[in-house]
């Protein structure tokens, strides 16, 4: 993380999935997902690609990010989070298993020490 000049706590917003970008309502369903930076997050610029995975079994979306791919770049490795405040990032109660609907596309991508 020093590498790309990112400390804990640093943050940007991320369109949740590349495939559903500007949407009112997503889907999310377990497993991989790749997000994109909307805004600079230390040296990786906006429009960079995060890959990482995301669960859905509890009442609110867990999404974390493992990889970062810069435009014109290679892949690093990071560890950052999927965070809204307000409950934003929980279920809307149509929600089935193994899935989730949110209201928006977009959270912010928080980088962290560790996963919890």
């Amino acid at each position: 993380m020093r590498y790309l000049k990112l400390r804990v706590g640093d943050a940007s917003l991320a369109e949740l999935d590349a495939n559903q970008i500007d949407a009112r309502r997503i889907t999310l369903y377990d497993g991989p997902i790749e997000s994109i930076l909307k805004d600079d997050l230390g040296t990786l610029e906006a429009t960079t690609r995060l890959y990482g995975q995301v669960w859905t079994s509890g009442p609110q979306v867990v999404i974390r990010w493992y990889e970062a791919h810069p435009p014109d770049s290679d892949k690093v490795p990071i560890c950052a989070v999927a965070r809204l405040s307000r409950d934003q990032m929980r279920k809307l109660p149509e929600s089935k298993p193994g899935m989730a609907i949110l209201d928006g596309s977009v959270a912010a991508a928080y980088i962290v020490d560790a996963f919890r």
